[in-house]
Formats: C-alpha cells, structure tokens, sequence
C-alpha cells in the first residue's frame, strides 16, 4: 500500500504504545487536515491535538468496524473475534507492511526467536563502516515509519523483525536473515506453527533477485528456505554464533572487505542482558542473560559457561512452553541452587523433580523479587563460582520487561556485594 492510498480512505490507529505514537506521528505530517482514529485499552490515553477520534477504555475495539483500514500495533493480540474479522475483511494492515512498501532503498530483515537486536546490530556496524548510509530500526526499539522521510534510494534500512510485526504481512524485504524458530509466544499463537508461519514472512514473497541468509541446522528454518525462489545462503553455527555468521553473510552481500567485518566483530562489546558479565563481588561471578526468554536459550547460556554455574535464577511470565529439556540440561550440569520466580518458576521445579528420578536436587528457593534473589544468591553461592540470571521464560509476572528485570539484577549484585 503506497502513502497516497491512504489519503481517501479513513484510518484507525489500533494501540497507541511507541508504534502506534510513531504512526499517528507520521500520518499526521503527510495528511494534516484527515481525521484519525485512535482506539487502545487504556482509559486515561492523553492526545494534544485537534481532529483526532478516540476509542478508549474496555470496548475500544467496537471502533474497527468503521474504518476502511486499521494500522494495528504488534502487541494487540491477533486473535479476538473484532481482530480476526477485520483480518478476514482485509482492513488491517502494520507500520511494517507500509514500510515495506514505500522504502526506496533496500531493506535487510532480521528475524529469528533469538540474536535478532545483536545480528541487526553488526549488520547496522558492517554497513556503516564500509561507508553504506544505513539506519537501525524496527523491533530494536525505533518504529520504522518515520524513517521514511527524506529516505534515499541508496539507503539500506537494517530492520529487526518480531513475529507479531511480520505476522500477516505480504511483502518480504530484499535480503532475509533467518536465524532460529523455537516454541515462543505460545500465548499468543494458537500453536507453534501458527508462530513459525508468521516468522516465515520474512522469506515467503522474496523473489528470484532477493537474498535469503538461513540457518540450515534448524529443520524449522530448511523447510522454509526450501520454499522460498530467494538465493539462498546457508550459515552454521552454535547458539553464540550465528550472528556473526549472518552479519558477515550480509555483508558479503553487500561487497564489504573481510577486514572491516572481522574488525568491527573485535570491537563490538555485546548488547546489554545479553549474557553480560555484571563482575566478580565476593568472589562470585555474576552475569546478566535476562534476555534469555525461551529454555534454549538458557540451555545455551548454561553450557557456554560450564560447570563454574552453581546458582541459577529461572522463571516468569508463563507462555505455555514446555520447560523439560531445561530441567534434564540443569539435572546434568553441576548447578546446586535454583533461585525461581513466579509463575514457571513452580512449573520448571516440577520438571526438576520429576525427571530426577530420585537422583540429588540441587537447593531451589521461591521468590517474588530480585532483593530477596540476589541475597540468596550471595548466601548460598561459593566463591570461584557463577551466579546466572537467565530465567527461561518472560518477565511479565513480576517485572515490566526484561530491561527491568536485568537492571534490577544489576544493581543488586552490586549494592549487596564488593568488587573483589
């Protein structure tokens, strides 16, 4: 859907958050006399400006049915009866799926359960390096529609891509990088396959011309690339390291000298919460994986630091994923506290137990916030070991995200320890 399609149509903004703000933004420059339609849950939503219709409260979803075209925000969930009506009528449409269509340039996609914010990143650093004028934006926190605004068609646009904004989508960027598929948001889909379709967006309307940059290890991931009429670039590589590989796959792409891709790999420091060394207090070593939402990824964290991991901090926000590899990784690995909060944390223990099969249970302790965790930490774990925060699941039962929860873990670590 090109800009000008919109001008005679009426238009509701569905979800006000930092999205829907940047599209109502947008909008508002190129069209400043149309009226728009806002609709969110929140009741007390404030918009300082005239010529604007608000939806609000419990039954704000009524509204759908009087527009031409709803621009719906990733986190309203896909499938009430309002939604899936509008989606069958053909109304609903995304920031993403405009962007799409109207950026000038090309445009690199990045999507992947896991590694999408820190591949996007050294693509972004790759690019910016070789001299490429390129912009970071999409699900690593800067909504892409006002980018569009003096975009050249020499400017690559390096897009990290969540499921909920490839969901539904018709179009595929030029150059796809698909990184991983594991059982997530499963309280949003109806199933994993539902997720995993929305995921294969990215690659499923690319053309013969277009690039597909695909994990081959994940059986998920080859089933989608055998479909796709993209070229296909295959890269390997354990949990640590398929960023790199796809960042320097890109680049490649894009002609960029092995010596400025391996450079930047040298100098880039990692993102925060990200399997980050906080330090060593006490003598124990603490790091910050609270990113780590899925088991895989904990799995991962757990065997890349080894045995030195005696003390481990699991559960939250309950997406209904299966948590029994974790406990068989935990039961193998020489982890002898587990530190769980609500509200997988009781499901992950049941795991433990029952696939212990009456073998030795590491300690475990029920909290319902990061003081109390991080003290327990400090007692029960000894020096020479690690302390990994890495919950397995999301942060929503007891934190507002998971920036919340790893700051929060921080700063604890630190007021309740000294450097050694």
């Amino acid at each position: 859907m090109k800009i000008e399609d919109l001008e005679n149509r009426s238009v509701l903004i569905l979800g006000f958050g930092q999205e829907g703000r940047d599209s109502f933004s947008f909008l508002r420059k190129i069209f400043p006399d149309k009226i728009l339609g806002i609709s969110d849950k929140q009741e007390n939503l404030k918009v300082k400006t005239k010529k604007v219709k608000l939806y609000l409260g419990k039954n704000y979803l009524k509204s759908l049915k009087n527009y031409d075209l709803i621009i719906k925000s990733p986190g309203i969930p896909i499938h009430l009866p309002e939604i899936e009506r509008a989606y069958k009528q053909g109304k609903i449409t995304s920031q993403t799926t405009i962007f799409f269509e109207n950026w000038p340039g090309k445009i690199v996609g990045i999507t992947g359960t896991k590694g999408k914010s820190t591949t996007a990143s050294l693509i972004y650093l790759i690019l910016k390096k070789a001299g490429v004028k390129a912009h970071l934006m999409g699900n690593i926190g800067k909504p892409v529609l006002s980018s569009l605004f003096g975009a050249r068609k020499n400017e690559i646009a390096v897009c990290e891509l969540s499921s909920h904004q490839l969901y539904n989508s018709k179009k595929s960027p030029q150059i796809a990088v698909l990184l991983n598929i594991y059982p997530e948001h499963l309280d949003y889909y109806r199933n994993f396959k539902e997720y995993s379709q929305a995921k294969a967006n990215i690659a499923r309307y690319q053309s013969e011309k277009d690039y597909l940059v695909f994990n081959s290890s994940d059986k998920t991931i080859r089933e989608i690339a055998r479909k796709s009429r993209a070229k296909k670039i295959p890269i390997k590589g354990d949990y640590y390291e398929l960023d790199r590989k796809a960042a320097q796959a890109v680049g490649k792409i894009f002609k960029v000298p092995s010596k400025i891709i391996f450079s930047v790999f040298k100098n880039f420091k990692g993102l925060p919460h990200r399997l980050e060394k906080v330090g060593t207090f006490k003598g124990i070593t603490f790091y910050n994986d609270a990113l780590a939402t899925i088991p895989e990824a904990t799995i991962a964290a757990i065997k890349k630091l080894g045995n030195r991991v005696e003390t481990i901090m699991l559960g939250g926000f309950d997406r209904n994923i299966d948590f029994k590899n974790l406990a068989k990784e935990v039961l193998k690995s020489k982890i002898g506290n587990i530190i769980l909060f609500p509200t997988t944390g009781e499901k992950i223990w049941k795991n433990v137990v029952k696939l212990s099969h009456g073998r030795g249970l590491p300690k475990h302790f029920f909290v319902d916030n990061m003081a109390d965790a991080v003290k327990l930490a400090y007692r029960h774990t000894n020096k020479g070991k690690i302390c990994l925060l890495s919950t397995a699941s999301s942060s929503f039962s007891i934190f507002k995200d998971y920036k919340e929860k790893g700051d929060l873990f921080k700063k604890y670590v630190r007021k309740y320890g000294k450097s050694s």
